[in-house]
């Protein structure tokens, strides 16, 4: 299903109602008057975008593609998408080295983590940072993650034999961040679904979800990798019922929502099996084909930060359901707003004050709380939260795998 860009009913800006709700729930405009906000940015501006493309707005770069002018509509107009299609076809200048190195996240992360110990050192230098800065526009207060010494993939393949004594399977997208930069992750994750008696394979052939790509108008390059990416989903999901699982939110909302509706790479076949872990895991807990056994000293006092593409999938619930669900875990419920960093966007030097200023509310809120962790599906988010707080930030499969009772939840599974 190809969109054609004279298809101006697609995004149903036409329904714009002009409530003005979206212009409230924007987390830039509440801290940069140079953004128009998302009614003037979207289905406002498009209209006159329409009849003229010099009617376009360079502001429009400050949008965060958070999508809570989405949530927020009452009308179902795709607000984001409109303002991110603007900024693909009528922005036309070339884009800069700096947003070109951000987007590459594949290729940046494969030549780092094979001197990893160099690369962490060097980007936590204040005179690298200050270089970068004065060269690339990569502001000097903005830490980097750290990239592991060994990828996910390299592991994974060492363990991947044990994975066939499983009759039932889950296919796994690990993404750049658990293969480059957290691989732990994707092991919990594998420990976890051993545990209850699944098998977990990954695809050969996986790239970068494109996210970075679309958001630094690499549109070719990120088409060329989601239609890379749904050829292996296809022949890894055909002849089976397995699902993909993603610890990553904003990969699962990149691939089930943006590749048809920015990059028009078609994937109603598969979409509906394309799902955060925690759902599928809740799902299959509530359904009693899974049960899990936690430790009986496992103590945390555990918050949730909701990520905007969690918020967008509407998916948060069943993170929060199953930190719950552990007795020796108190959670603490937080005013949830958007973090700011909105992946490459608060690398930015342009964008490190709006960032910053968009997460304050939140770190303030998680100062009134003062969890010992903070739970969280968004790899950018835990980046963002924990260079600006006190506070240690996991993903909640992270903290299940920490508080899971493995031989009890195998012999719970009949293992």
């Amino acid at each position: 299903m190809e969109y054609q860009i004279n298809d101006i009913s697609r995004d149903n800006f036409e329904q714009c109602i002009k409530c003005t709700i979206c212009t409230v729930y924007c987390p830039v405009l509440a801290v940069n008057p140079d953004y128009p906000g998302p009614k003037q940015a979207g289905p406002d501006g498009e209209r006159y975008r329409l009849k003229n493309p010099g009617f376009y707005d360079m502001a429009l770069k400050y949008c965060l593609n958070c999508k809570r002018c989405e949530v927020a509509c009452p009308s179902n107009v795709r607000i984001g998408d409109i303002i991110q299609r603007a900024r693909i076809h009528y922005d036309t200048k070339p884009v800069k080295l700096r947003d070109r190195l951000l987007a590459e996240t594949d290729f940046m992360g494969r030549v780092a983590t094979t001197v990893a110990p160099v690369v962490n050192f060097m980007l936590g230098c204040s005179f690298v940072k200050r270089g970068m800065d004065m060269t690339l526009a990569i502001d000097r207060h903005r830490e980097f993650p750290k990239y592991a010494g060994r990828t996910f993939v390299s592991w994974f393949n060492r363990h991947a034999a044990g994975q066939a004594r499983f009759d039932r399977h889950v296919e796994y997208f690990h993404g750049c961040y658990v293969n480059y930069n957290f691989p732990s992750l994707g092991r919990d994750l594998v420990r976890i679904l051993n545990a209850a008696g699944w098998g977990v394979d990954i695809m050969k052939g996986e790239r970068c979800c494109g996210v970075a790509k679309i958001s630094n108008r690499l549109i070719e390059r990120a088409t060329a990798d989601a239609r890379s990416n749904m050829r292996v989903v296809r022949e890894a999901l055909s002849g089976n019922d397995r699902p993909l699982l993603f610890t990553g939110s904003t990969c699962a909302f990149t691939m089930r929502d943006e590749y048809p509706h920015l990059l028009g790479v078609d994937n109603a076949d598969v979409r509906d099996r394309m799902l955060m872990a925690t759902v599928w895991l809740a799902r299959m807990i509530d359904r009693g084909d899974i049960r899990l056994a936690f430790r009986s000293d496992y103590k945390r006092r555990v918050t949730y930060h909701t990520p905007c593409h969690m918020q967008k999938l509407g998916w948060s619930i069943y993170s929060v359901n199953l930190l719950r669900m552990i007795p020796g875990l108190e959670y603490v419920p937080v005013r949830s707003q958007c973090c700011g960093i909105a992946g490459t966007y608060g690398f930015k030097r342009e964008n490190y004050p709006t960032s910053q200023a968009i997460g304050r509310e939140l770190f303030d809120a998680l100062d009134a709380v003062a969890p010992d962790v903070v739970a969280t599906d968004c790899e950018t988010c835990k980046w963002q939260i924990e260079m600006s707080t006190p506070y240690k930030v996991m993903n909640p499969v992270s903290i299940i795998a920490e508080a899971l009772d493995y031989e009890a939840t195998r012999s719970l599974n009949g293992l």
